[in-house]
């Protein structure tokens, strides 16, 4: 069984799904394949899962964290686990195409429609940063999230931009 927890951040509201102490998702709210979600309690009953999520994206909001230490585990299919396992290895602050990630794959470059299909499933955004991923062109393009978020998380990265001042409370609706 799952639970769903919301915690609001620069970009909109995140929401949280948790199973058995392990996080399965993280969505902007609204955003493209976002799942319905079961509500937990407040914050004094949040898992210590969701304190620590909770925690460390606030960190990454602030410029403090490029690395994510908190378990999750993201469900798909063998293909989409294989592109999220990839994009895990993207660095902070760096950029690739949907190109580079198929031939990085040992894939050839016309897999791209489908390493870019698995990447916009993503179930746990942010964390495995699939917002990392641009077009051949350099366009922003294909952010489950929308792009005005995808070039916002671009741009955090860069220390171009950063949001400062924010509240980033954790708080379940």
């Amino acid at each position: 069984m799952s639970a769903g927890y919301w915690v609001p951040s620069p970009l909109g509201d995140i929401a949280l799904r948790v199973e058995d102490e392990v996080l399965t998702g993280v969505f902007f709210v609204g955003q493209k394949y976002y799942p319905s979600l079961m509500l937990g309690a407040g914050d004094a009953q949040a898992p210590r899962v969701v304190q620590q999520a909770h925690q460390e994206l606030a960190e990454f909001f602030r410029g403090e964290r490029r690395v994510f230490e908190v378990p999750f585990r993201a469900q798909g299919t063998p293909f989409q686990r294989a592109v999220w396992e990839e994009l895990s290895r993207i660095p902070y602050g760096e950029i690739v195409s949907y190109g580079d990630m198929a031939r990085n794959m040992g894939l050839s470059p016309g897999h791209s429609r489908a390493v870019g299909s698995a990447n916009g499933k993503n179930p746990i955004s942010i964390i495995v940063p699939c917002h990392r991923v641009i077009g051949s062109s350099g366009d922003l393009t294909g952010y489950a999230g929308g792009v005005d978020r995808k070039r916002a998380l671009l741009s955090l990265e860069n220390a171009i931009g950063r949001p400062a001042g924010f509240e980033f409370e954790l708080t379940a609706n």
